[in-house]
């Protein structure tokens, strides 16, 4: 189960502070490091401040964006202060966060998000996430630094994961009650978007009708099976429309 637990760095601009998150993912038993755009890396610093998970330095993939970092992954948690700008999930505790991205983990890949050092994940990058969570801190200075917010999540993780019911791993999850990939999401908002513009209900572009939406639907969670039939519904309402290759099935 830990295994399908991800964690993404995003633009990390010190290869030290990724050597120090890959230092605080191993002792709490997370092994799959992805980043994101990192300004150098691979690097000798990032092995240094390792300091014994080097494996994990010498495993992590290197993407191009955190839409590819994530596209297979039902759950991903952005950790940033709350923008209600963007009206996603929030988890005010750690914790609660942590046991419901174990539950999901026990049957597909699920990530823990990390923004840069300096300003954290953008809007654009918090919409490719289906929750955020913040870490409580002292309201004055509640600064932590990359590998500390790492450190923080990740025991909150291994934490529930030893405190799992034992249903959660005897008897994973029926496929129809599986949560769609981001990539799933993603094909379903993109068809959403085209009915809506083909009915004549949007006009013109309207960003904020479709983030709202989109944040409708990841408050509601639907299953991949609830997904598929959603998709089914907007095919009925889309004339001559080609079979998508994604509908949704596990």
């Amino acid at each position: 189960m830990l295994a399908n637990i991800r964690v993404v760095l995003v633009q990390t601009y010190h290869p030290g502070n990724i050597g120090a998150s890959a230092r605080a993912m191993k002792t709490m038993g997370l092994t799959d490091l992805v980043l994101v755009n990192p300004r150098c890396f691979p690097d000798t610093e990032a092995s240094r401040l390792a300091a014994g998970a080097e494996d994990v330095i010498d495993s992590a993939r290197v993407v191009t964006s955190l839409k590819e970092a994530v596209s297979d992954c039902v759950q991903v948690v952005g950790a940033s202060a709350r923008l209600r700008s963007l009206p996603l999930p929030h988890f005010d505790e750690p914790e609660a966060m942590a046991r419901e991205l174990v539950s999901h983990a026990a049957s597909d890949p699920v990530a823990l998000v990390f923004g840069r050092e300096r300003f954290g994940l953008t809007n654009d990058e918090i919409r490719c996430c289906s929750h955020q969570v913040s870490i409580p801190a002292n309201p004055d200075y509640g600064i932590l630094n990359l590998a500390q917010a790492v450190q923080v999540l990740a025991y909150e993780t291994l934490k529930a994961w030893r405190q799992r019911p034992e249903s959660q791993y005897r008897q994973p999850r029926p496929a129809e009650e599986r949560q769609p990939t981001r990539e799933q999401l993603e094909h379903f908002h993109e068809h959403l978007g085209r009915v809506m513009r083909q009915s004549g209900f949007l006009t013109q572009p309207h960003a904020r009708t479709e983030t709202q939406l989109q944040a409708l639907f990841a408050r509601a969670q639907p299953s991949r099976k609830e997904l598929s039939l959603l998709r089914g519904l907007l095919r009925s309402l889309e004339p001559d429309a080609p079979e998508p290759s994604d509908t949704g099935r596990s």
